[in-house]
């Protein structure tokens, strides 16, 4: 049915049970994994006399934070039986950056996240969710 699963992950709780639901759909049917996590731009708007963190220190610590997010579940997904791929990304937008490393990938499912956001907060917030929903071919499974 699916063969190549993808699971964005921002670290957080919702996400990690996104990438738990994520890791038993591929084990059950024999997919392979693929994990990404989506890095900040540097502010360059920001960029006066008085930065608060170089650019090249900004580059690194997001680089760090994201690997560090792919890493725990590729570790998952290994002490799991599961074959994984992992990446990094960096987008202004992560819904882009899903829905383009999905079809980049070859990913024939998506797992991801809801915050539940509803009403002004939603409307405010957007949706990274709603706007893979809106703008991705490949079905998609939003875990709550």
């Amino acid at each position: 049915m699916y063969r190549n699963i993808l699971v964005p992950t921002d670290g957080s709780d919702i996400t990690a049970k996104a990438v738990q639901t994520a890791l038993t759909l591929a084990k059950t049917l024999g997919a392979k994994l693929t994990v990404m996590s989506v890095k900040e731009p540097f502010p360059y708007s920001a960029i006066s006399e008085m930065q608060p963190v170089p650019p090249q220190e900004f580059y690194d610590a997001q680089e760090r934070i994201a690997a560090a997010r792919v890493k725990t579940v590729a570790e998952a997904a290994a002490a799991a039986g599961v074959a994984c791929d992992a990446a990094t990304v960096e987008a202004v937008h992560p819904w882009e950056a899903i829905v383009d490393h999905a079809k980049a990938q070859s990913c024939d499912l998506i797992v991801m996240a809801s915050h539940g956001r509803r009403g002004v907060s939603a409307l405010l917030l957007g949706s990274e969710t709603q706007k893979v929903l809106t703008h991705c071919q490949v079905p998609v499974l939003v875990i709550k």
